[in-house]
C-alpha cells in the first residue's frame, strides 16, 4: 500500500512532479517483471524464478524451430533505461558466446570427419574461426523477454536468433574458411540437434 507524504518545504507543483515520477517508475519495474514473451515466465522454479534465468545461455530445439538464447543480467545501475540496455547488451553478447562454442564443434566434427584435410583445414585454424566470429554480421537478434528480481532489483534480459539467421551469415561470412561453411551448411543442423537442449 502506497504511503502518502505532505512536503512543507517544497512547492506542491515540484511534489506532484516527484510523485508521478515515483508511480512512474513503480509500473516500469511492475511492467518488466513481465516478460516480452509472457509464456517465458511461465514457467518458474519454486522461488518464483522464470526457467530461462536458472538455465541461462543456451543452444534450443524446440517444435518451433533451432534457436540460440542468450540470458544477460545488470544490477541496479541508478538509471533504469540504462539498466535495461546493459541487461540487453550483455545478452546479446551470450549470443555471440555461445555461437562461437558452437562453431567450435561444428569444426572438431569437420576435423573428425575428414573432409578438412582436402581443404587444408586443421587444428591450428579452430582458434582463428573463432577469431574470425566477431567480424560476423550476425543481424536479427533479439531480446524477447525480461524478468526483474524483486528482491535485489537484478534485471535479467534474454535474446534469441534462430538457426536460419546463423546459417544466412556464416554463408555470407568470407572471414571464415570456406570448406568449414560449406561443412556447416551440409552439417550444421544435425550437429545443432545432436548438442542442443531439446524444449518439452
Amino acid at each position: 500500500m502506497m504511503k502518502k507524504y505532505v512536503s512543507v518545504t517544497t512547492h506542491s507543483n515540484v511534489t506532484h512532479i516527484a510523485m508521478r515520477w515515483c508511480v512512474s517508475m513503480g509500473m516500469a519495474w511492475a511492467l518488466l517483471a513481465c516478460a516480452s514473451n509472457p509464456n517465458l515466465n511461465g514457467v518458474t522454479d519454486a522461488n518464483g524464478v522464470p526457467a530461462w534465468v536458472s538455465e541461462g545461455s543456451v543452444i534450443r530445439k524446440s517444435k518451433d524451430g533451432r534457436r540460440f538464447h542468450g540470458v544477460g543480467s545488470a544490477p541496479m545501475l541508478g538509471d533504469f533505461s540504462l539498466q535495461t540496455s546493459t541487461a540487453d547488451n550483455r545478452a546479446r553478447s551470450e549470443i555471440n558466446r555461445i555461437l562461437a562454442s558452437y562453431v567450435e564443434i561444428v569444426s572438431r566434427d569437420f576435423i573428425a570427419s575428414g573432409d578438412a584435410d582436402e581443404s587444408g583445414f586443421n587444428d591450428q585454424d579452430v582458434a582463428q574461426q573463432m577469431d574470425q566470429l566477431a567480424n560476423i554480421d550476425l543481424t536479427g537478434i533479439e531480446v524477447i523477454g525480461h524478468w526483474t528480481d524483486k528482491q535485489n532489483k537484478v534485471v535479467y534480459s534474454i535474446a534469441e536468433v534462430n538457426m536460419q539467421q546463423v546459417r544466412a551469415a556464416i554463408k555470407l561470412a568470407e572471414s571464415l574458411h570456406p570448406g568449414l561453411r560449406k561443412f556447416i551448411k551440409v552439417e550444421g543442423d544435425n550437429i545443432f540437434d545432436r548438442i542442443a537442449t531439446a524444449e518439452e
